[in-house]
């Protein structure tokens, strides 16, 4: 990730050192192994390419490899980690006061720019964005990614429980919301993955925000057309 190499401008505050060259070096191989990776997926198919493969596309050994990424799902998934450590963030930032479901939506609006800029740091936002729709067509990522969206459901419930100051394992309601809005990331991501466009983040975002405006009256209003 990108380390400021300047002062802050907060007065007697320093910004963290720039990392040194062997620092450096690591960060590029792990970033070449990564859109190496992605970039195989995207064109090859996930279960079509190797570790062998992604290892001679960045020009390492596969132990080097190995020495980065524990399989073919940590290296497929590793952005999508750093954008899910950029949404949490966005969350337990949120205003105290604020509705569970409200604090959610303004997090992920909060943090649809800085994770396009994070994403930016490792491999291009494009493809990034093309691997996701990688990820719908292919049974064994997408076991993976429902797999690992349920964990990150139940580490955002913890967090809205502790805003709310409640028991997570006594009160239900916690989870019951960060369902809701799972369901929702979950149905705007199926619909934007099976367009034949080269829709981008900038439309993913569009489609979860008209989706989120729906939740009320889809959970609390009437459903008919007729009397």
């Amino acid at each position: 990730m990108k380390t400021a190499d300047t002062p802050t401008a907060a007065a007697g505050t320093q910004a963290a050192p720039r990392p040194g060259l062997r620092e450096r070096k690591k960060q590029r191989t792990r970033d070449t192994l990564l859109r190496s990776a992605l970039e195989l997926f995207t064109e090859r198919g996930y279960e079509e390419t190797t570790v062998d493969d992604i290892a001679e596309a960045a020009d390492v050994s596969q132990r080097t490899f190995f020495r980065y990424f524990a399989s073919k799902e940590e290296v497929a998934f590793f952005v999508s980690r750093l954008a899910e450590s950029h949404f949490l963030a966005a969350v337990r930032r949120r205003p105290p006061g604020e509705a569970p479901l409200d604090a959610l939506r303004g997090a992920l609006v909060e943090s649809w720019d800085t994770i396009g800029d994070a994403v930016e740091q490792l491999v291009p936002l494009e493809l990034h964005m093309r691997f996701y729709r990688v990820i719908e067509s292919t049974p064994a990522l997408l076991a993976a990614h429902l797999r690992r969206a349920t964990e990150l459901e139940e580490e955002i419930a913890r967090v809205v429980a502790d805003r709310e100051g409640l028991d997570l394992d006594a009160d239900p309601r916690p989870r019951v919301v960060v369902a809701v809005f799972g369901a929702v990331m979950r149905v705007t991501e199926r619909i934007w993955s099976a367009r034949d466009d080269d829709a981008g983040l900038a439309a993913l975002r569009d489609l979860t925000a008209s989706y989120l405006d729906q939740v009320g009256p889809a959970l609390t209003g009437s459903w008919r057309t007729t009397p």
